[in-house]
């Protein structure tokens, strides 16, 4: 898809495409949703399973699926850098600055129909929309 984009090329499904953005607009909403998850997650295993990984493969710290947010603050603390609560501390503004640079990608993208994604009307305003676009 890049490459066709870069090469201008249009493509029958290109002319068929609608962008659109689930955005959230109450950024309070969107931090307590996220720490909701992550301290979800931690309570499904996230430690035990970056534990398991850690003990049945050849992995370090530096490989991209163990940059990745929530991996890299569980190998840190699994390497004893910190306790419980600061990687949940850190996993969750983690979590936020990633939410801050896709929702600063998503609004820097033209001709998006943006839908603020914590609405309780979301799925009939964006099934609205494309309707009137078909």
């Amino acid at each position: 898809m890049s490459q066709i984009i870069a090469e201008g090329r249009r493509t029958p499904a290109a002319e068929r495409m609608l962008a659109v953005s689930l955005e959230p607009r109450d950024r309070s909403a969107l931090h307590a949703r996220i720490a909701a998850r992550f301290e979800e997650m931690l309570e499904l295993g996230l430690v035990s399973e970056v534990r398991r990984l850690r003990e049945r493969y050849a992995l370090t710290p530096t490989m991209p699926s163990m940059r990745c947010v929530g991996y890299r603050q569980v190998w840190d603390h699994l390497d004893g850098a910190y306790g419980l609560a600061t990687l949940r501390d850190k996993g969750v503004a983690a979590t936020r600055q990633l939410a801050k640079r896709q929702l600063t990608w998503l609004r820097a993208t033209a001709d998006v129909a943006r839908f603020d994604c914590l609405s309780d009307a979301l799925e009939e305003q964006v099934c609205a929309h494309i309707a009137a676009q078909l």
